[in-house]
Parts: structure tokens; sequence; C-alpha cells
């Protein structure tokens, strides 16, 4: 656990009691500070209460007035579409609103650190797409590195559950739009960029707020470097920003567009190899196609992020390609559940977005795709335009007849539900094709969570292939 430092004898209210919420309570009294606590959930208060903390009903009229702040779990919008009535509240009577992130960052460093030979460092990562596996890329490369290391975030650990550091430690943090938009304190020492698609639109006001939601990881404390991708123009014009001119070797440019042969520092991939370039020479390179934890075009843009960290901090090309080949990939990230008579079956339910879902039929041949969910902001775009390798689609969710209409030029079956889709995807697969659940949607309209959508994927699977 870290100890929350500055708010010894004070009390700080924390909004919303799940993981990172009952964290940040426990973290907020063991530095000394008096947590009291609020969620709208009753089974949530009691929890809470269980382990002695005070629970107050934070919408009540003079709720602050002995409060020194208010920490805010990351589902809880504090500014569109409209702020939280807690938050509202606590804004009216001048209290600063933070997060548990602004917590970790202004209470990591410690006094300790002066007796350290190697200062910790921090990486966080963050963008629309792959920075959860990039994030678990690099952890795996440092551990199997005999780095000593910590996964936390939007992935792991909650920031604040993790152990204090020791010397040499590297925490690597993913941090999404929800986390990074708040945080009163951002001071990573190497901060990433993957890329961005539309997303959590209507939490940010559209894509300016979005973006703007990202740009403070690298804006507010200024990293020591940061690796960007700059295959959009949020990341071009991100690492412009961030760059002294073009061999300013702070900012390290990625891309899986084009080749990055300039004066600065660059890893990009092509056609399955990843190149490092540095003052225009070659430093290093891997095969990644045989990697069976990296497949496609995204997960090697994944790859060229968590290779330019890991060189950042000292290790060599050949001691990341080891790494790299002993990793297994993340649950339903492009994750191969089963193969069996030739046919393989993929759980990609993090693919919430068009573009997640782009780089996953991008990724295999001969697909039976099931996708569907519920739709977000914008619709599906020009997804069909990338599913030139789908056999067939098979649509599940409440809306799966309005859905399978949009999939212009693709053969699609409307299933609804996930049974149906994988028992008739089972049934019609010949050996060399891919069963790939790629949603190209939100979880909410059947499932709690896109893992509880995989889950029961992988479930389906097993059930069919009996």
């Amino acid at each position: 656990m870290i100890p929350v430092q500055g708010y010894s004898g004070a009390k700080v209210s924390v909004l919303g009691l799940g993981r990172s919420g009952l964290a940040t309570a426990r973290a907020l009294r063991e530095g000394g500070a008096e947590a009291v606590c609020w969620d709208d959930n009753p089974t949530a208060r009691e929890t809470a209460e269980g382990e002695g903390f005070v629970c107050r009903d934070l919408s009540r009229h003079g709720a602050f007035e002995d409060i020194a702040s208010l920490i805010v779990s990351p589902g809880i919008p504090h500014l569109y579409p409209e702020p939280n009535p807690v938050v509202a509240a606590a804004l009216e009577a001048g209290v600063p609103v933070d997060n548990d992130i602004g917590l970790f960052f202004r209470s990591f460093a410690t006094r300790q650190w002066d007796s350290f030979e190697t200062m910790p460092k921090v990486v966080a990562v963050t963008g629309s797409n792959g920075k959860s596996t990039t994030s678990a890329l690099i952890h795996h490369v440092l551990s199997e590195a005999g780095r000593r290391t910590q996964l936390a975030g939007n992935i792991g650990r909650g920031v604040l559950d993790i152990e204090p550091a020791e010397d040499g430690d590297v925490v690597v943090l993913e941090l999404s739009s929800y986390q990074t938009d708040l945080a009163r304190s951002l001071t990573p020492d190497i901060a990433v960029f993957t890329n961005l698609s539309p997303d959590h639109l209507d939490r940010h006001a559209g894509m300016g707020g979005y973006f703007a939601a990202k740009r403070r990881l690298f804006a507010e404390g200024g990293p020591d470097r940061a690796v960007i991708g700059v295959d959009e123009i949020e990341g071009k014009y991100l690492a412009g920003q961030l760059s002294e001119g073009a061999a300013d070797d702070r900012v390290m440019r990625v891309s899986t567009e084009r080749k990055l042969t300039g004066v600065g520092w660059n890893v990009f991939a092509r056609k399955g190899y990843l190149s490092e370039y540095r003052k225009g020479r070659q430093a290093g390179s891997i095969d990644l196609r045989a990697i069976k934890g990296l497949p496609g075009a995204h997960n090697h843009q994944n790859a060229c992020a968590a290779y330019a960290v890991c060189r950042a901090l000292g290790l060599a090309p050949r001691v990341i390609e080891a790494g790299f080949a002993s990793f297994g990939g993340l649950p339903h990230r492009s994750q191969i559940i089963a193969e069996q008579d030739g046919v393989t079956f993929v759980n990609d339910s993090k693919a919430t977005n068009v573009d997640a879902a782009k780089n996953a039929l991008s990724a295999f041949k001969n697909i039976r795709w099931i996708c569907g969910g519920l739709e977000k902001e914008g619709g599906l775009g020009d997804l069909a335009e990338n599913a030139a390798g789908v056999k067939k689609a098979y649509v599940i969710g409440r809306e799966a007849a309005s859905f399978a209409m949009q999939l212009k030029g693709v053969e699609a079956e409307v299933c609804t539900d996930m049974e149906t889709a994988v028992a008739k995807a089972a049934a019609e697969a010949e050996s060399g094709d891919t069963v790939l659940l790629a949603p190209a949607a939100a979880s909410f309209d059947q499932y709690n969570s896109f893992e509880t959508r995989g889950e029961d994927f992988a479930a389906c699977v097993a059930d069919a292939l009996k």
C-alpha cells in the first residue's frame, strides 16, 4: 500500500467505493487522514463500514464544511455530460477534486529514496487502443529481464494498492482518459501515447476534449521521455509540441504505417519486422511474425511502444526480443482460446469500439465474425470496408438486427445471443477458418463488462467443441 501524503489529520471524502475507492480510503487512513466515504450502493457502504470507515451522504447540505478534498472514482463524471451532484457540491464549496492517480503521484516518492542507488521509475501508458497490452508487455519484458516491476492502474492492482518502491523499481501504469482527465498530479518518468480514435465522447464532450484528457499526461508533469504513436494527426501534433527539434531524442516516435529513419529516436514496424533507428542509423530489429502473443499490425504497434520504453530503461534489443517471445497475450485481447480441426477460436471481447474491431479483423483470415452489442456514438463508420477477410458475421445484442443492417457487403445472420452465435459459427467453420469475437460495441446491453462477455464466449466455445 502507498500511504497518501499531505493529508495527515485532515478529513478527505471518497466518492465511489469500488476497487479503487476502497483502496484509496485505506491509503488515506494509512497516511494519517480520516476517509469520509460515500456510495449510492448500500452494499458498498456496508463493506466500507465493516472496515471501520465513516460513511456520510455527501449530497446533503453542508457535507463539505470540514472536508479538505474530494477523491472521485474513475466512473463518476466530474464535468461532462454533467457533473455528479456530489462533485458539483464540492466544486460549489471550493473543495479540491482529485482521484487516486493524483494521490499516487504526490505520494509515491518518499525520503527513503535518498538511500537508493537507482531511483524508481514510473511508466504511464495511455491511448484509445492497445494500452492494456502495451502496459502488460512492458511489465512482462522487465520481469523476464530480472527487473523488479509492478503493474497497476486501469489494469492489475489499484495504484495505491501496490507496494512502496524499492531500489530500482519500475511501476507500469495503464491510465484511461477518465483517470488522466481529473488527476491533479501527473508526473511519470516515461509517458506513452499509443493512438487515438473516437471513444467516450459523451464523457469528454467530443474528440477535442477526449484528446485533451490524454494530452494532460504529457503536459501537466513533463515526463523525461515520451513515446508517441504518430500514425494519427493527434500523435504528430503531440510529438511536435513536446520536441525541441527533429534530433530531440526525448521524444520517441512510433509507427506501423511508415518507416521512421530520421535523426531522432524512432521505432517502427513494417511487414512484421520491428526496426529501431537512432540518429539516422539502425540500432535494433525484431521479427514479430512468429510471436503468437502479438498477432496483427495493432499488436505490432503495441510491441513498438513497449520496445521503445524498454530501450529507454536501458534494456538491450535481444533481451527485449526474448521477453516478447515468451509473452502469452492478455485475456480478451486477440486471445486464442481453442483450436480444433484446423479452426482457431479467438476472444477479442476488448474490441469495444470500431477501430479496435478493425485491428482484430486485419489480424486474421477466413473469419467467422461474432459482433454486436451496445453501439457507441458515431456508429459503425467504415467498419465493413475492413471486413474483406470475413466469410460471415454472426450478430449478437439487443439491437442485433439494426447492427447487422449496417454491415454492408458482409453476409450477416442475426443470432442475438452468444450461445447461438458460437454454435452456428462453429458448425459452419472449415479448416483454416478463425471464429473471432470482436464486437465493435460495448457489452452493457447483455453483460456487465467486456470480461464477462469474453468469458461467456469461451464457455460457449467449450460447449460447442464437446
